[in-house]
């Protein structure tokens, strides 16, 4: 080694000598900043120019890596240097307030007590104020849990001076909801299911936390059967399993589903509910061409308003929401998604079929009036089949309301004068039944029609004879 060599390692040594009598060792609360230049299972060793590196937690620091510089508050200093991007409960140094303020980095405090508007928090022994609506997100409930509590902070102010100190709980957990959301919408996708928390209820459904992001379970997706107001089966806070049913391009518009997990009630509707079969349900609402009735949870029938009973109607205390009903199911399409419900007597076959041999042109015929009005008046002749008697054909005064004199309910006797099957139309008279009976041919009829008697005439003579008064 020549002589050169040794004094330049002489001047080395004694550099380094003097530097370490020099050295300061940093204190609890001080801002430490120095490179990374190991990691070792979960702690990453970070120099800064002291005679051995400070530690700080790998979870602090996990999106850095060797060779990185950061800076951290020193929150330990024996047996080893510890440090940590959070600043600790315990005494602080102005500088490292300073820092943590302009760096928006966490920091501990614990909250001491209540004060108006707020509570008091200690900051690195230092007292701060955090208001009421920056201690959590959401509603606050009972806000005396709080404290004796321990939470992080970000300091949102702080005086030159260093006495005025405010702190927010709100904002920090809303930039590591922000993160979190921006991780969890890279794996989020249609279809996918996940676990989430009732945040807050609208009348149209309800906003569900999934851990960052939020989406919105619209009052029609929270179940098969229908839900008039959210809050009948959701609450705050409540936990749920959701299914995302759709979403835009940037994971900001999510709508959620919670009835995907109930079995489907219309996967097997149509072998469950036959034409004809009686059911019995609950009037779920009305609209003004008929009601809704729901025969189990999650599958509605309507029932039209041609389909009450005769002389019923819509407005009637029987048929109110909420009430119980029975009737006939008279059609079903499980594609479609409709079942078609009558709470009179239906027929199990097309009645259409056979009606041009049981209602041929001439026959006299009895039937119940459904309803009069400016075409005639419609009565039914069975379940299913309906005809119409035109005003001409009444037998009243021109000008005369039918509405006025045939009521729902009455029973009437006509003649038929046409029918047409492919139309689904018969043309009635009961000018051509009075005509009819004058030739005895209705007496021929009831013969062969075995009705009941009162006192020896058929209800159908009866209601010719009444109509013929008329």
């Amino acid at each position: 080694m020549d002589q050169n060599s040794e004094s330049a390692e002489g001047r080395s040594f004694a550099e380094a000598m003097e530097a370490s009598m020099n050295f300061k060792t940093p204190a609890e609360g001080d801002l430490l900043r120095g490179t990374i230049v190991s990691i070792s299972g979960d702690d990453v060793f970070v120099g800064y120019g002291g005679p051995s590196e400070a530690v700080i937690s790998l979870q602090e620091v996990a999106e850095n890596k060797v060779g990185d510089v950061i800076e951290a508050t020193v929150v330990r200093t024996s047996p080893d240097i510890r440090i940590s991007k959070k600043l600790m409960a315990g005494r602080a140094s102005a500088q490292a307030l300073r820092g943590a303020y302009e760096n928006r980095m966490p920091v501990e405090g614990k909250i001491t007590g209540r004060n108006k508007g707020g509570f008091d928090v200690t900051v690195g022994g230092v007292r701060a104020f955090c208001p009421l609506s920056q201690i959590g997100l959401g509603k606050i409930e009972n806000a005396d849990a709080f404290v004796n509590q321990t939470y992080e902070f970000i300091l949102t102010e702080l005086s030159e001076d260093g006495r005025k100190v405010v702190v927010s709980r709100a904002a920090l957990l809303k930039e590591q909801a922000a993160v979190k959301g921006a991780e969890l919408r890279k794996t989020m996708a249609v279809g996918s299911v996940l676990p989430g928390i009732v945040k807050n209820i609208m009348p149209f459904g309800a906003f569900i936390d999934l851990g960052g992001v939020e989406g919105l379970l619209h009052v029609s997706e929270i179940s098969r059967r229908r839900i008039s107001d959210p809050k009948e089966v959701l609450s705050v806070g409540q936990q749920v399993q959701v299914k995302i049913i759709k979403m835009d391009a940037e994971g900001k518009r999510i709508s959620l589903s919670t009835k995907e997990f109930e079995a489907d009630p219309w996967s097997d509707v149509a072998e469950r509910f036959q034409p004809g079969m009686q059911f019995s349900g609950k009037v779920a609402r009305a609209t003004d061409f008929g009601l809704f009735v729901e025969v189990e949870q999650g599958l509605d029938g309507l029932v039209h308003v041609s389909q009450l009973p005769i002389g019923l109607k819509l407005s009637d205390p029987s048929l109110a929401v909420g009430s119980t009903v029975t009737g006939w199911v008279r059609e079903v399409d499980s594609q479609k998604r409709r079942l078609s419900l009558a709470l009179r007597e239906v027929s199990t076959i097309d009645p259409w079929e056979t009606a041009p041999t049981r209602f041929a042109a001439g026959k006299v015929i009895e039937g119940v009036v459904e309803r009069a009005g400016g075409p005639g008046v419609f009565i039914q002749l069975e379940p299913g089949l309906t005809g119409l008697i035109p005003i001409s054909e009444l037998g009243l005064p021109s000008g005369s309301d039918p509405a006025k004199t045939f009521k729902p309910g009455d029973k009437l006797v006509a003649k038929v004068i046409s029918i047409d099957p492919q139309r689904k139309r018969i043309s009635l008279s009961v000018e051509g039944a009075k005509a009819a009976a004058e030739r005895g041919e209705y007496l021929e009829y009831v013969a062969d029609s075995k009705q009941e008697t009162v006192d020896g005439k058929s209800a159908m003579a009866l209601a010719l004879e009444k109509a013929m008064k008329k």
